[in-house]
């Protein structure tokens, strides 16, 4: 028999207070209230359709996203998380991390949500300047920001992740690294610091806003990974930053070619079947359809042939070696599949290779694409 991957768990809340002009997830604003239980009920039924996918695996990490989570009713994330419970068996060390705007954040209810086993908090913040906010059409404020992150901090949660944002709109070196280092004062374990992009279908790409230049990206970039890393913080991934023992155990799973359920509106998911076989699914965007019962909306194997660059597109995101064992391991294919592949990228300095693994390269990081373009299916 394969031997299986680790497995996760994703489940998306797809509604928003509102939506934000660069947001290409799948949230949808709401209107009249949320159908907490309802939603919870065909969260679990979807659930039940994946089931024999997951082969009774142990689930290791746990990630409900969003959309916004946290308007889930405390009562209806105690009824979601026993309905997993009673489905799979999940680890007693699960990393459960729940989506969060501070806006949403109050102390009852996150309370509840700890209860119902949630452990790790990862809180949209964004920027720190009111300007900047209400460019990103955000709901909440600085110090709501602020005041989220010291209640994280307060309920003694395994962990706590702040998503910060650079290369905002007119934004400036000094702004940029002003969030920083407010961000850095709150003294999170997990720091995701992302770049802007405007992605399509989203208003942003209607009606473009000036971004900072490539020289001006790559100016805050350099100061503030100085900045992160003088104050403790260790760069594991292209976004993320972490205090030692912090890591998103959640998204190492993703980026280390694991297998994950994906439930909920637009969720997908990548299931190892025993034979080696990938599956990869896609479930129903829109609540309206999702909650008509229709929670599939497409299912396919992953060609042979797709496999190394599905495998490497993940494995080269994450700044610790790859080792060489998992590319077996984790596509049932042999090395000698994509041996010229790797001469190629070792003979143009993107990669180095020892006995046990692969490590991407400074020129690599600077050339990922041209480095996965290697892998790509003829």
């Amino acid at each position: 028999m394969h031997k299986l991957p680790p497995l996760s768990l994703y489940i998306h809340i797809p509604w928003c207070v509102q939506k934000c002009p660069y947001c290409d997830f799948n949230s949808h604003a709401l209107k009249g209230e949320v159908p907490h239980e309802e939603y919870v009920r065909h969260l679990l039924a979807d659930l039940d359709a994946d089931l024999p996918l997951a082969a009774g695996r142990e689930v290791g990490t746990i990630f409900i996203g969003g959309g916004t989570p946290s308007l889930l009713s405390s009562e209806a994330m105690q009824m979601l998380m026993d309905g997993v419970r009673a489905r799979l068996p999940l680890s007693p060390t699960a990393e459960i991390t729940m989506e969060a705007n501070p806006g949403t954040v109050e102390a009852d209810r996150f309370s509840g949500y700890q209860r119902a086993g949630v452990n790790r908090i990862s809180i949209g913040v964004q920027s720190f300047s009111q300007q900047k906010l209400t460019r990103l059409g955000r709901i909440h404020g600085p110090e709501e920001a602020k005041r989220a992150a010291k209640l994280a901090q307060g309920l003694g949660l395994r962990s706590f992740n702040l998503d910060l944002m650079h290369g905002l709109p007119d934004q400036s070196l000094a702004e940029a690294l002003d969030d920083l280092r407010q961000a850095i004062e709150l003294d999170p374990p997990h720091l995701s610091w992302y770049q802007l992009t405007i992605e399509p279908n989203t208003l942003f790409a209607s009606r473009p806003p000036v971004l900072p230049d490539d020289d001006a990206l790559w100016d805050i970039f350099e100061q503030g990974h100085q900045l992160l890393t003088a104050a403790g913080y260790e760069q594991y991934e292209t976004s993320a930053y972490a205090k030692p023992g912090y890591r998103c155990e959640h998204n190492l799973n993703y980026w280390r070619f694991g297998d994950y359920l994906g439930i909920g509106c637009g969720a997908h998911g990548k299931l190892t079947q025993a034979d080696g076989r990938i599956i990869r699914t896609a479930k129903t965007r829109h609540p309206r359809g999702f909650m008509n019962g229709n929670y599939l909306d497409r299912q396919h194997e992953v060609a042979e042939t797709e496999k190394p660059f599905e495998f490497f597109m993940n494995r080269f995101r994450l700044l610790e070696a790859a080792p060489r064992e998992e590319f077996a391991r984790f596509t049932g294919l042999s090395e000698e599949a994509i041996r010229p592949q790797l001469d190629e990228a070792l003979a143009k300095g993107y990669l180095t290779e020892t006995a046990q693994s692969w490590q991407v390269t400074e020129k690599g990081k600077l050339f990922l694409n041209s480095l996965l373009e290697l892998f790509l299916a003829e």
